[in-house]
């Protein structure tokens, strides 16, 4: 049943587009001149834990505004990566994790155990777990996305970067507003919010988003549908100014995703499954298989027709105080979150039960920040902080691989985890001269990391326990950032930092009969090499900001294989050396008062320095056919190789608005290129892509309501999200072919 939610051209080295925030703005010039109207808007964001302008940051920084989330049509996170650049967000097999990679770095990963290289905020509470930031984003008055090492500013050290999401905060006086649309494939979506004061001092805002139907994907065999989204959420923030120098703001949320799954496509060799009956390639967009033994239903409790489905339940909630002391502000924040996670994903992509997987993971967070800031302003700036936090990760995934060749059995994976994170750190600014400013910052991080009574073991025809443990893990590391700014006029910043980030180590737990796969996996760690200019041109009509960067990458965390004498299995490994490279180029242009054009390129390379790696191929002919073992391992030097990532991104947008009759007409169309990367789960080429939307708004002089179309994959291309071999089918990830739709806002 649905439910409506509530809720390249080699010359250019690399870009990013510096887009607009609902935030705060100034263009310095009077009200109504030219240049005021005019000039690209001055984009206040709190990166740096303080309200100051982004082209007064020296960071590479990114920012998307609620309005060009919506006119973008970006409705979860895996949306970022066409708006931002230097941004990957895949879901690896199609399931609803979403990983992130920024210039390269990312972990991939399908078990739900192990942190991001990327951190995620929601206002200020980190979400360290991928799967726990698939839900909808709704309400939304800015997302800031940071690129490189991060820590001495954010709770949580990471490696790649930063994606900071704020929402829309209590409004003094009383707003409300809706918006709603319905397009292809039954697609619904509904969003709306009530914003004002409650009492004195005391303002509220309650946010409700929800969306259903859009089915756009069919079974080869039967015509059934999959792809219906069935998602809710809510969120409530009071805000309570008690006195001038106080403020208390508390956020309450919540998400539910009954979606169905993400079929996949077989994309290389005919499949020939294990009842020997032979799949082709798939040709069609749209296609898709799926099925389920009686066995596998009764095991997760769902009917024996069932299809891919998501289960998932999120809430939280987080109190956070801004106290003015005089000499420094006060900030204490203190957050709750979980997340429930069932899903039922069919790997193998047709009616045959070679891979049927279902996770069950239960997720508990419980973190508390508290920081110490010094006035804005001043010569000297200086930010101490103290992070802990407490996380549990339950449960594991049963797996169907009954109809699979030299298998033909049910397994079930479980573990308990315990993570205990402390960190201190602290950041300064310290002006040399007026123009030339010395950044410095500090962290240490120690992290406890326990796996308890992780076991897997084969449930039917015949029951045995495979492997069991408890394994143990500990980090304490340094990270930091030492760096110049150097102020050359009012409308330009240059600056060089170099920084240190780490990523903590964690446990590989998938299905298992090897004890060497149930080791540790180590913490990464990446110093970063970066220069920057960010620069206003034209009374600011135009935005021109460029980086360049190197990291230094050691023990890059990686999914690879384990073979040993009897078998081969999936496992977490770590790669010695390796080095990426790259740039952006950002740019955003006012060229006449109702145009807007923003243009970004990312490039970035990277190789492997040292890593002494199974060649694959090699060791599949080397593996004995009567026995099935694997009588000689072989080995290859793989420096010099590639990393797996894209080399080039290209986005961009161009908005236009004019006047006709008593209507005022806005056209927007964006943009998005990435260039083919290698898959090394299913070790072929993912193809490059190009994904062009558009959208067309009309809105009535002096009234508060509008009407819009929408195109989405406006030339119908077909792009995979990702490819995987994970039995032996190799399948792709589609994304959905070309939609359209209507949608209709209001706001009082």
């Amino acid at each position: 049943m649905k439910r409506l939610l509530l809720g390249a051209s080699s010359a250019v080295l690399a870009l990013a587009a510096a887009l607009p925030a609902a935030a705060q703005s100034n263009t310095g010039a009077p009200s109504g001149s030219p240049s005021a109207a005019q000039a690209v808007d001055d984009i206040v964001v709190t990166a740096q834990r303080r309200q100051e302008s982004s082209q007064k940051v020296g960071l590479a920084l990114t920012v998307i505004s609620g309005d060009d989330l919506d006119n973008r049509n970006i409705g979860n996170v895996n949306d970022l990566e066409n708006s931002v650049p230097s941004l990957e967000v895949d879901s690896q097999l199609g399931g609803g994790q979403p990983q992130f990679r920024v210039r390269g770095v990312g972990l991939t990963d399908y078990a739900a155990n192990n942190t991001s290289t990327v951190g995620i905020y929601v206002d200020e509470v980190a979400y360290p777990y991928g799967v726990m930031t698939q839900g909808l984003l709704y309400d939304i008055a800015r997302i800031e996305v940071l690129r490189g090492p991060q820590g001495t500013l954010y709770g949580r050290n990471t490696t790649g970067g930063a994606v900071s999401v704020i929402t829309n905060a209590p409004t003094d006086t009383v707003q409300a507003g809706f918006s709603a649309s319905y397009g292809s494939y039954d697609a619904a979506k509904f969003e709306g919010f009530l914003s004002g004061p409650v009492a004195e001092n005391l303002t509220a805002r309650l946010s409700l988003a929800a969306e259903s139907g859009g089915a756009w994907q069919y079974h080869r065999d039967t015509g059934e549908s999959l792809g219906d989204k069935d998602t809710k959420a809510a969120r409530l923030r009071v805000n309570w100014r008690p006195t001038a120098q106080t403020d208390i703001d508390l956020n309450l949320h919540y998400s539910r995703d009954e979606s169905d799954g993400r079929g996949l496509r077989l994309i290389t060799t005919p499949f020939t499954s294990g009842g020997g009956r032979v799949y082709p390639i798939d040709t069609a967009h749209r296609i898709t298989g799926w099925g389920i033994s009686p066995y596998f239903a009764q095991l997760i409790g769902v009917s024996p027709n069932a299809k891919p489905f998501r289960d998932n339940e999120g809430k939280g909630l987080s109190l956070r105080l801004n106290q003015d002391l005089g000499w420094a502000t006060l900030t204490a924040i203190a957050s709750y979150e979980s997340f429930d996670r069932r899903e039922f994903n069919d790997w193998d992509a047709t009616a045959s039960n070679e891979a049927g997987t279902y996770f069950f993971n239960d997720i508990e967070t419980t973190s508390q920040e508290v920081r110490l800031s010094s006035p804005t302003g001043g010569r000297f700036q200086w930010l101490a902080g103290f992070y802990h936090a407490n996380e549990t990760v339950d449960g594991g995934f049963h797996s169907d691989f009954s109809e699979a060749k030299g298998l033909g059995f049910f397994m079930s994976t479980t573990y308990g985890q315990k993570v205990q994170t402390t960190g201190v750190f602290g950041n300064i600014d310290y002006k040399l001269t007026d123009r030339l400013t010395l950044i410095g910052g500090l962290r240490y991080e120690d992290e406890s990391r326990d796996l308890n009574d992780f076991k897997t073991q084969v449930l039917a025809p015949v029951p045995r326990v495979n492997a069991t443990t408890s394994k143990s893990q500990s980090m304490g590391e340094w990270s930091g950032k030492i760096g110049l700014e150097y102020t050359v006029s009012d409308d330009i910043l240059t600056y060089a930092n170099v920084s240190r980030g780490v990523k903590s180590g964690g446990f590989t737990t998938y299905n298992s009969g090897l004890p060497e796969q149930l080791d540790p996996f180590k913490f990464e760690e990446l110093i970063a090499y970066e220069a920057g200019v960010k620069s206003s041109f034209f009374d600011r009509k135009l935005q021109l900001n460029a980086a360049a960067f190197y990291y230094d990458y050691r023990d890059q965390q990686l999914q690879g294989v384990l073979y040993t004498q009897t078998g081969r299995v999936g496992r977490m490994i770590n790669v010695p050396k390796s080095h990426i490279q790259g740039a952006e180029l950002e740019l955003r242009w006012r060229p006449l008062n109702n145009l807007t054009i923003t243009q970004s390129v990312g490039y970035k390379y990277g190789e492997y320095d040292e890593f002494f790696f199974v060649n694959a191929t090699a060791t599949e002919a080397a593996k004995d056919p009567v026995t099935g073992e694997y009588n000689t391992i072989i080995y290859s030097d793989r420096a010099g190789e590639r990393l797996p990532f894209p080399k080039w991104d290209y986005k961009g947008s161009v908005a236009y608005d004019w006047q006709i009759g008593g209507w005022g007409v806005e056209a927007e169309s964006n943009y998005a290129y990435r260039d083919e990367k290698f898959s090394t789960s299913s070790n072929s080429i993912i193809a490059s892509y190009w994904l062009v939307n558009a959208n067309l708004t009309l809105r009535p002089a002096n009234a508060n309501y509008a009407v819009g179309l929408y195109v989405n994959n406006l030339t119908d291309s077909y792009s995979e999200e990702s490819r995987n071999r994970f039995i032996s089918a190799s399948t792709g990830s589609p994304n959905p072919p070309r939609t359209w739709g209507v949608r209709v806002s209001y706001r009082y």
